[in-house]
């Protein structure tokens, strides 16, 4: 007997099918007109093989990558048809479309990138990292304490940029017999430096409360998602009061695992929009677009999951609560923030007005929170994270000018190589 969810499936890969084919059609339309990029103009490129949903992994890195460019031309090596032309739509840096090995292989011959960025740990990335006399360097797409952040795919790189010392301290736990002086390279969060952004909502006395959830997960030991726990009452509760300004911005790839957690998305979504049919002078917002800033900067006070939103709003030096995971099997590291945050609880929603406005007024909690902005990230500074990217990268420059002259009079073997390469291997 065929069940509803096998119908779902059934007709979510149609949909994908389809929308495959049109991606396609439209992105050969679109390069016709644009032309090909010029040669010998890139030195850097951030190598990005997935599709759409995963986008919110590179529009963080737009402007630090953009004031990048200035210096050392970018270049994105985007590997989906989808993912190219939301590339193309949005991203302020050149896009290559690069779907197949060999289309991989003529960018490679054709610019002099010295220096390849990763945003994460794509099974696919390995495809780009088996050309040498090149730094392959991971920047990851936020700084966490998921179980994601201690992966040993690190040592598949030659240098990770890693946002302070909390990263490394995690990372010591687990990558054995790792240079870490050497190829762990602090920068801080480069992407605070440019929280900004119009503002959907005209500013009143209201508390401004940013409650960023992320995704169910894939598993139990990743299940940090809290939409279908403790959202749909959070959000209940919010909305109730006219002292609070909600600002919901779900995880774009919200119910994508679990049906029912999609559903409870949409349960919130719709009564936000009711409460603004009420009540038009409460301004709540459904935050559901690719920019990340204006959120962080201008909420009174953040709920989040444990995710990298945890430390996008760290960054920012401003109050902020964890949601608890009800799901006993969730893997929380407790040797970092997490063991100091402010947790809120599924069964604690109910009050969560009251709580929050005491926390806003905490002085002990601020303070615990200065304490572990520098351990995560360093100096806060305005202006201090994107100098130390920059620092980094112009170090792997100067590296790289280094190890060219060494060795000068080597045959890099391409030519050998390119014969090798298998266009059974296109994707």
């Amino acid at each position: 007997m065929v069940s509803r969810k096998d119908v779902r499936l059934a007709a979510k890969l149609v949909k994908d099918v389809l929308g495959s084919r049109k991606a396609q059609r439209l992105l050969t339309e679109r390069l016709a007109v644009r032309g090909p990029l010029p040669a010998h103009s890139f030195k850097i490129a951030v190598y990005f093989a997935d599709g759409p949903v995963n986008l919110y992994q590179m529009r963080q890195w737009y402007k630090p990558l953009a004031k990048l460019a200035e210096t050392w031309p970018v270049v994105l090596l985007s590997r989906t048809a989808g993912g190219t032309l939301k590339l193309l739509e949005e991203s302020p840096l050149p896009v290559a479309y690069v779907r197949k090995v060999s289309d991989l292989e003529q960018v490679v011959a054709e610019q002099d990138i010295r220096i390849v960025l990763y945003v994460n740990q794509n099974s696919r990335n390995f495809q780009m990292m088996r050309y040498g006399r090149r730094w392959h360097v991971f920047i990851n797409h936020g700084e966490s304490d998921k179980m994601y952040m201690t992966t040993n795919q690190f040592k598949a790189y030659d240098y990770s940029f890693v946002a302070g010392q909390a990263a490394v301290d995690r990372l010591g736990k687990v990558l054995w017999d790792y240079d870490f002086d050497k190829r762990a390279i602090t920068i801080g969060r480069p992407q605070a430096d440019h929280y900004s952004g119009l503002l959907p909502f005209t500013p009143d006395e209201r508390t401004v409360v940013l409650y960023a959830p992320t995704w169910e997960g894939d598993r139990a030991a990743a299940a940090y998602g809290s939409i279908a726990t403790h959202g749909v009452a959070l959000v209940t509760a919010l909305l109730r009061s006219p002292r609070h300004r909600l600002v919901y911005r779900p995880h774009p790839r919200s119910g994508v695992v679990d049906h029912e957690y999609g559903l409870a998305n949409k349960q919130i979504m719709a009564a936000i929009t009711a409460a603004n049919s009420r009540d038009a002078s409460a301004q709540h917002i459904i935050d559901t677009g690719a920019e990340l800033g204006w959120q962080l900067s201008a909420a009174d006070v953040a709920i989040v999951d444990i995710s990298a939103m945890v430390y996008d709003r760290l960054a920012s030096g401003k109050p902020l609560m964890v949601t608890r995971p009800l799901n006993p099997l969730a893997a929380i590291d407790t040797s970092g923030y997490l063991s100091d945050c402010e947790w809120l609880g599924a069964s604690d929603t109910a009050d969560i007005a009251l709580t929050l406005d005491e926390l806003v007024n905490d002085d002990g909690a601020e303070q615990r929170l200065r304490v572990w902005v520098e351990q995560y990230f360093g100096d806060p500074t305005p202006g201090a994270p994107t100098a130390r990217f920059r620092a980094a990268i112009e170090h792997l420059m100067t590296e790289w000018d280094r190890f060219a002259e060494v060795h000068a009079d080597d045959d890099d073997g391409l030519a050998e190589f390119v014969d090798d390469v298998s266009e059974t291997e296109d994707v």
